[in-house]
């Protein structure tokens, strides 16, 4: 896994939808101008700290921002536009999102096992560089080489009620 890094055009429209988040209480998560097929698409993804993202909330975010696209018409071929949430489990990819989740629950997924055999690990993040994601885990604090690693995502769930369930499965 790499950091990545805005380009230009995604740091562009950056810069033309974060003041309209803003203002209606929003975080842009991320921006994305990906090619899929024969077709563009620039991809908004919307967070907000406290509660989930809305329809109303895209809705809030697309019509502004759709009228500043066809004024500027920063993009020079056809594309299109969506607005979403970022996902509960949303992919962390960019420094900022290592930051911002600091402490959350993530679920990492690794290319190749290690020696233990282990792909797929959960805890909680405590640190990202360049070099290495550093997690808490049941077993100790581990840091794994960013070059090994497929993904890493937030986690939405309870490790307590993960090792219950499991010890309830094992029992029956």
């Amino acid at each position: 896994m790499k950091l990545k890094k805005f380009g230009g055009t995604e740091s562009r429209i950056y810069e033309l939808v974060q003041p309209i988040a803003e203002e209606i209480g929003l975080i842009v998560w991320d921006v994305r101008f990906e090619k899929e097929g024969a077709l563009w698409y620039l991809r908004v993804l919307l967070d907000h700290m406290e509660r989930p993202v809305n329809i109303t909330d895209c809705e809030q975010v697309t019509r502004p921002l759709s009228k500043l696209l066809d004024e500027l018409d920063p993009i020079p071929q056809s594309y299109t536009l969506e607005v979403g949430s970022a996902g509960l489990e949303r992919e962390l990819i960019r420094e900022t999102h290592f930051d911002a989740c600091e402490g959350s629950p993530v679920r990492v997924r690794m290319i190749r096992p290690l020696e233990d055999g282990t792909r797929d690990l959960t805890g909680t993040l405590l640190h990202c560089d360049k070099e290495q994601v550093t997690l808490e885990t049941a077993d100790g604090e581990l840091s794994l080489p960013l070059a090994g690693i497929a993904f890493v995502r937030l986690a939405d769930f309870d490790e307590d009620e993960i090792r219950r369930a499991n010890d309830s499965a094992e029992q029956a």
